[in-house]
């Protein structure tokens, strides 16, 4: 329990700059919901996988290893994260906030599971 307390944490930190740039893009026009959304969740997943190894997980796994493997996971749930909130759009007529907040649940419990199975 206390490795997802970190975990989401970390999570969240990722999320905040998500989030922002999500806001930003959308705001000003640069990009729609979807793409601000995956543009965001690149550079969150930058932050959070040195975070995670280093404080949730504390990994000894090379980065040769772990690295790889993050990435793909975060690859998974990027492209997880946009069929959540395209289904939300689709289904709901959801706002993209509303429409991200779902797809940040979603993407929180998957990661963790094969994050902490696989990854670390």
């Amino acid at each position: 329990m206390q490795q997802f307390l970190r975990y989401s944490l970390v999570g969240a930190v990722g999320t905040a700059v998500q989030y922002a740039l999500l806001v930003s893009l959308v705001r000003a026009g640069l990009a729609p919901a979807i793409a601000a959304s995956t543009t965001g969740a690149i550079a969150g997943a930058v932050v959070n996988y040195y975070l995670n190894r280093r404080w949730t997980f504390g990994s000894a796994r090379a980065h040769e290893q772990a690295l790889p493997r993050f990435a793909a996971i975060a690859l998974a749930g990027i492209g997880l994260n946009a069929i959540v909130m395209a289904g939300m759009f689709t289904y709901f007529s959801a706002h993209y906030l509303l429409a991200q907040i779902v797809a940040t649940g979603v993407v929180l419990v998957a990661g963790f599971v094969a994050n902490r199975t696989w990854t670390f």
